[in-house]
């Protein structure tokens, strides 16, 4: 499904986000927030895989692809502040919020702060908790002391599976994570190593959809069920043979998923 795009650009204290819009704007809200390294297109390969009729907002965090890159550190209130800006800015009720990584610790502090902008929402490849400070103390300094294209060399093979790792289509990814601009990566960096939401999580009450990657070193599958299994009612999905990034991986599967949760929840209804 592809129809037409439009581009907004949200303003909020000391940054520029930018948004994209698709499909008609009375439609169903559909919301993506992507990972750390990546942007608004992680989400590309899933668009033409889903039902026409949905309002789909893709945007980019603070610090990545098209917004601006403000001073870091940032925490995890601004980027769940910066999401609801975009919400309000595009009149978003009633979303399902989809979020993977950092987009899913996100949508966990977006539920927990603004009931009325999300109905339902999947968690992909997050947790309410990832690593420890230490972890992320140590990747901002290396990439501070070593830029991005050797983080990229080192992370690349924590986000794909074996089957998708040495293939070509792993090159496009790699230069997306060695073009991020290193304040905004490690800005984001710092933002994660200051969440701990098992307690916010634990008190949500509306419909998600967990999904894992069976040989995601970034997420675990243990690690994502351990946050699913915080809300009552929630579903949890293993996609096997795939890593961190599996609507990269396998958009159509990811879709599938996503659709039948759509389905599910009546979100189009």
């Amino acid at each position: 499904m592809f129809t037409m795009t439009d581009t907004h650009k949200i303003t909020r204290d000391d940054v520029t986000l930018h948004a994209e819009t698709t499909g008609p704007a009375d439609g169903p809200a559909l919301m993506f927030a992507n990972s750390l390294g990546t942007n608004l297109h992680l989400w590309d390969g899933v668009l033409q895989h889903l039902p026409a009729g949905l309002r789909i907002i893709r945007y980019d965090m603070r610090g990545h692809g098209k917004s601006t890159v403000p001073p870091g550190p940032y925490s995890m209130g601004a980027l769940v502040a910066d999401a609801e800006a975009i919400c309000d800015a595009l009149d978003v009720k009633d979303a399902l919020f989809v979020g993977l990584s950092v987009g899913g610790m996100v949508a966990q502090g977006l539920a927990v702060k603004r009931h009325d902008l999300i109905r339902a929402m999947v968690l992909s490849n997050t947790a309410a908790k990832i690593g420890t400070p230490k972890f992320w103390q140590d990747r901002i300094d290396a990439v501070h002391s070593d830029g991005m294209a050797k983080m990229a060399e080192a992370v690349i093979p924590r986000w794909f599976g074996r089957d998708y790792l040495g293939t070509p289509a792993v090159q496009p990814w790699k230069d997306m994570l060695s073009a991020t601009d290193p304040v905004g990566y490690a800005g984001i960096c710092a933002a994660i190593a200051g969440t701990d939401f098992y307690t916010p999580t634990s008190g949500l009450r509306l419909s998600t959809m967990g999904i894992a990657g069976s040989e995601d070193q970034s997420t675990p599958p243990d690690l994502v069920r351990e946050t699913v299994d915080l809300i009552p009612g929630s579903e949890f999905h293993l996609m096997r043979r795939l890593g961190h990034l599996p609507s990269a991986e396998d958009p159509e599967a990811f879709a599938e998923l996503l659709n039948g949760f759509i389905a599910r929840t009546g979100h189009m209804s």
